[in-house]
């Protein structure tokens, strides 16, 4: 009998057993080479996904932090320009007590030269008292010396006088 491809019993047998071997080689090569790698695959799946997640978590914080210092820029810009129109009351606020301060000053410096004017003009009327009673002293004293009369000397008492000034002698 002729056969196709030469089948026989060994061959076919032969074949079976390849078959099994493989098969069972799958089996042993699964179970030590594949699953092992499965596993590893997986867990550099896994890992991978908990770095992206950590990454989003990362990105999420950073966007948040972001957020917080834009909002702190924009609140520090307000309080500088606070504190700038602050500053700017305050400098005005002393401008204007020192010039309150110069002007108050002023007008001290103004009535104490005017009281200072009033002493001197009040030094130079005793003065001129002091040169009256001299000069009425050397009168009295050249009466005294003539020998004149006593109406003669009332006569030049109140000459003397009437010149002089009654308020001169009451001050």
């Amino acid at each position: 009998m002729t056969r196709l491809f030469n089948l026989d019993f060994q061959l076919v047998h032969d074949t079976v057993l390849l078959a099994i071997s493989v098969f069972f080689l799958f089996l042993i090569m699964s179970h030590l080479l594949f699953n092992p790698v499965r596993d590893f695959l997986e867990k550099r799946r896994k890992k991978i996904a908990d770095q992206l997640k950590n990454a989003e978590d990362s990105e999420k914080d950073a966007q948040a932090l972001k957020a917080e210092y834009e909002a702190k820029l924009k609140n520090a810009d307000k309080e500088a320009e606070s504190i700038l129109v602050e500053a700017r009351a305050k400098a005005k606020k002393n401008g204007e007590r020192i010039i309150s301060e110069a002007s108050e000053e002023a007008s001290r410096i103004i009535a104490r030269a005017k009281d200072e004017a009033a002493l001197e003009e009040k030094r130079a009327e005793d003065d001129i008292k002091q040169e009256i009673i001299r000069v009425a002293c050397a009168m009295a004293g050249k009466i005294v010396s003539v020998n004149m009369n006593e109406d003669t000397e009332n006569r030049l008492l109140d000459e003397t006088l009437s010149e002089i000034g009654e308020k001169t002698w009451q001050d």
